[in-house]
């Protein structure tokens, strides 16, 4: 199917699709965030005057929380590269905004995402005038990127992965992806075989490079770090920093899995303290209604109370992009999306950490990062969670064998060694591609 066709169709369903979940997109933004100008810039209408913003840099479009984390572990190294890059951050999500906000460095632009629509994309290029678009993982928007082409700016994706479950599913409509990803002039993805999906789209091998996982690169990033304030707060609930009292953390939780922790942690007697760190803060009350139904005190970060009896209270980290150090304060890791949710969440944080990992049987996400884990032992997979409490307790008890687990971990992690560096390298030629590729 020619691309005009394919781009046709596409704006054809898409007004009547936007419709429709208009009304579900602006509950999402009053639950998150986002109105006022926030929602302003996703139509193409920004504050500042054009004649302000960075011009010929790099857009960097990212989706989420963890999209965002990649863009800005790749831009910190970037800027020592080039200090005098020009960078905006395109976030789609409030709560990758606010990430974006807080975390990046204070000569990046952060702004929303556009909706794919011409006309905004348009006027949204044309006001940044990028030498390159990069697309965190493999977020891939029609009219974006076939504006990007008409402009002659090279678009790259880093970071992509491919599952085999999205590979049969983009296999189906491969006459409506086809198209599209011929408009992608560099694919820089984790793994040989994530190289042989993306090629089995229909991209040129040429434009694929396997560079490893940005988000798994041990260097470029900062590792998990303890905070004063966290450990604060932890004396609180007796875990001094002797560690007599150890923490197990739940990393990312989806719908249910707090709950699911906090039974099979009474049912096995284990006297750690248990921090919760929703995926989605929004989720709060739920949360705690699901914690409280086990007879649970729930401490909310966000509204901080010092426990009444630290036996029966739990933490929930309900404020956003701290996960990460709280990582360093964990003993134990149990990773969220991986027990009544499917695909997991990532593990690198707490491997760097030196933390030892507990999953469950679902994560596809990862893989297959998590396979080669498995394999050196450096993580624990359970198969459902009657087994949780028990293997928490062991691992609590540390000694060699925990020791060794973690030290096979981070020895799985260093194979992605310099992902950021050799990135950074490929983008820079990139950024140099004009028409040839991009007008194929």
């Amino acid at each position: 199917m020619s691309r005009s066709l394919v781009l046709l169709i596409y704006n054809l369903l898409l007004p009547v699709f936007f419709i429709v979940a208009f009304p579900a997109w602006l509950l999402k933004m009053c639950k998150r965030g986002g109105y006022g100008t926030g929602l302003l810039e996703r139509f193409g209408s920004f504050s500042a005057e054009a004649s302000e913003e960075p011009r010929q840099g790099v857009y960097i479009h990212a989706v989420s929380v963890g999209e965002v984390f990649i863009a800005l572990k790749l831009i910190k190294q970037w800027l020592v590269v080039e200090p005098d890059l020009k960078l905006v951050l395109a976030a789609t999500t409030s709560t990758g905004h606010e990430v974006a906000l807080v975390n990046a460095p204070s000569e990046v632009r952060v702004i929303y995402s556009p909706l794919d629509f011409n006309t905004i994309v348009t006027a949204v290029l044309k006001r940044f005038r990028p030498r390159q678009i990069v697309l965190i993982e493999a977020e891939l928007w029609p009219n974006f990127v076939n504006v990007a082409r008409q402009m002659e700016i090279p678009v790259a994706m880093v970071n992509a992965r491919l599952s085999k479950r999205s590979e049969l599913r983009f296999k189906k409509f491969e006459a409506l992806v086809e198209p599209l990803f011929e408009m992608v002039s560099l694919v820089c993805v984790q793994n040989e075989i994530d190289a042989e999906r993306f090629a089995a789209l229909g991209i040129n091998r040429s434009r694929i490079h396997v560079t490893g996982s940005v988000k798994f690169d041990p260097a470029g990033g900062t590792p998990p770090q303890k905070r004063n304030a966290f450990q604060s707060i932890l004396a609180d609930f007796g875990v001094d920093v002797d560690r007599a009292r150890k923490v197990v953390l739940l990393a990312s939780s989806h719908d249910g899995e707090e709950k699911l922790l906090a039974d099979a942690a009474q049912s096995s007697s284990v006297e750690a303290l248990l921090v919760l760190v929703p995926r989605h803060a929004e989720r709060r009350a739920q949360v705690v209604a699901d914690l409280q139904s086990s007879g649970i005190d729930v401490i909310l970060s966000s509204q901080y109370r010092v426990p009444k009896d630290i036996a029966k209270a739990c933490l929930v980290i309900d404020t956003t992009g701290e996960l990460c150090d709280w990582t360093a304060h964990a003993d134990v890791v149990v990773i969220g999306k991986s027990w009544l949710a499917r695909g997991g969440q990532n593990p690198a944080e707490a491997i760097a950490a030196e933390v030892p990992v507990i999953t469950g049987p679902h994560m596809q996400n990862f893989e297959p990062l998590v396979s080669m884990l498995q394999d050196a032992g450096g993580v624990i997979t359970l198969k459902s969670a009657d087994e949780l409490g028990h293997r928490i307790n062991e691992l609590l008890a540390g000694g060699e064998q925990v020791s060794r687990m973690c030290r096979q971990a981070k020895n799985v992690l260093a194979t992605h060694e310099n992902a950021g560096q050799k990135t950074i390298k490929l983008l820079n030629m990139n950024a140099s591609v004009r028409g040839g590729i991009m007008q194929e």
